[in-house]
């Protein structure tokens, strides 16, 4: 492997801390190995000293690469559903494969994969079969009858039996068996439909979740197994309030929060995942009109809601639900995050220490520090003024992975000036 060292970068490192402008990062052996002043940081004696890249990156800014807390990576925005069903699962999982790396290109070389995804997926990043972020796991989402993951026909007839499909419970002692099962499948997360959703056919976002004693029956036995994370799908106020009171790690969407269940995810460092590129969307053509009804009413309420969260300083995830949205424009959610209360300090954090520390995995990726996984991201944006700007992968100069250069298009930005 090639040491790196990127010289005189704009460096953020993940932190919150202001920017650090002259800065040199040495990479050696796929970890970060060296940060400090421009031409003061020193690599050891190699016998081979045509081993080492280097990258004069000035007027350009350096950051953690991006975890994205919330995809599907096998699911095709504005898919046939019809036609999703009855194709083989074969191809459903190669349709991941340009997905993967369009979202590597945008920066992320993290994320976690809420439904859609089996384990084989994380094993074919881990071993160099694809590219694309590392992954973590929850498989399916675990729902009651009718609820979000219910996805059979009136009749009861299963539509779908695959990696994306819902498990369906509807006790506490069934959803200990459902939790039992989906690690058994190799899970990382746990994921359960707290309430309904709009883009399902038979609940709405203030009903059809778990009870919460079926939600306490989850978590604990999601800690029995190793402290694995639950994360809740979870829309309206009660459900999320239910959610949150049963100890889940992670609200995802969280549109209609009230207030005093803001006061308690403070209380309890409950994470959120906003995915406000999908509540902000526009509603695809030909969706049936219940969807439109459900989202246009959700809307009406939800960028509020957020606001008072975001500006509560409750801990902050970056997530997208992409695969609902588009594939690589991961990092669009920054500027949204900003738009909706936090500062452009805030929303890198949400997305790197912070959505590090959710996944567990801050001692390793999330911030530029000696010792920290090589996982870096070069733009010729600076964040703090033009944050929007990240939306497009293009901006993206360079992806470094595990210290391996997965993205590269310098030689391009050499005949394009750096712009703010």
């Amino acid at each position: 492997m090639t040491d790196l060292l990127l010289r005189d970068v704009r460096l953020l490192d993940g932190t919150g801390a202001p920017p650090a402008p002259g800065t040199d990062v040495l990479v050696s052996d796929g970890l970060v190995a060296a940060v400090g002043p421009t031409g003061t940081v020193v690599r050891p004696a190699d016998p081979d000293p045509g081993a080492l890249r280097v990258v004069d990156a000035a007027g350009r800014t350096l950051l953690p690469g991006f975890l994205d807390c919330h995809v599907h990576v096998s699911s095709l925005p504005g898919a046939d559903a019809l036609a999703t069903v009855l194709a083989p699962e074969s191809l459903l999982t190669l349709r991941a494969v340009p997905h993967l790396s369009a979202t590597l290109d945008a920066g992320v070389t993290t994320a976690r994969d809420l439904a859609g995804a089996d384990s084989g997926f994380r094993e074919a990043v881990e071993q160099g079969l694809v590219r694309g972020p590392r992954l973590q796991v929850a498989i399916r989402i675990l729902s009651v009858t009718g609820g979000h993951g219910d996805w059979r026909t009136v009749d009861g007839v299963a539509l779908d039996t695959g990696p994306g499909a819902g498990a369906v419970a509807d006790s506490p002692a069934e959803f200990v068996r459902a939790v039992r099962e989906v690690i058994r499948q190799g899970a990382d997360w746990v994921k359960v439909a707290a309430t309904g959703g709009t883009g399902s056919p038979r609940s709405t976002p203030e009903s059809g979740g778990l009870s919460e004693a079926e939600l306490r029956a989850v978590v604990e036995e999601a800690a029995r197994h190793g402290g694995v994370g639950v994360a809740a799908h979870a829309q309206g106020a009660a459900g999320i309030a239910a959610a949150v009171r049963a100890g889940v790690r992670s609200i995802e969407h969280g549109y209609l929060v009230d207030d005093a269940t803001i006061d308690l995810m403070g209380e309890r460092g409950t994470w959120l995942v906003p995915t406000l590129a999908t509540l902000t969307r526009p509603v695809a053509a030909g969706a049936p009109p219940w969807v439109e009804a459900k989202r246009r009413a959700l809307r009406e309420q939800a960028g509020e809601r957020l606001h008072a969260a975001l500006t509560a300083g409750i801990p902050v995830a970056l997530g997208t639900d992409a695969g609902v949205v588009a594939h690589g424009s991961n990092l669009a959610e920054l500027a949204l995050l900003v738009e909706h209360g936090l500062s452009p300090a805030a929303a890198l954090v949400a997305g790197t220490s912070g959505a590090a520390r959710m996944l567990g995995v801050d001692d390793q990726v999330g911030t530029v520090a000696p010792g920290r996984r090589a996982d870096l991201v070069l733009t010729d944006v600076d964040p703090l003024t033009s944050i929007a700007a990240l939306a497009d992968p293009r901006r993206v100069r360079l992806v470094v992975q595990d210290g391996r250069v997965v993205k590269d298009t310098l030689a391009d930005a050499e005949r394009t000036p750096a712009r703010a």
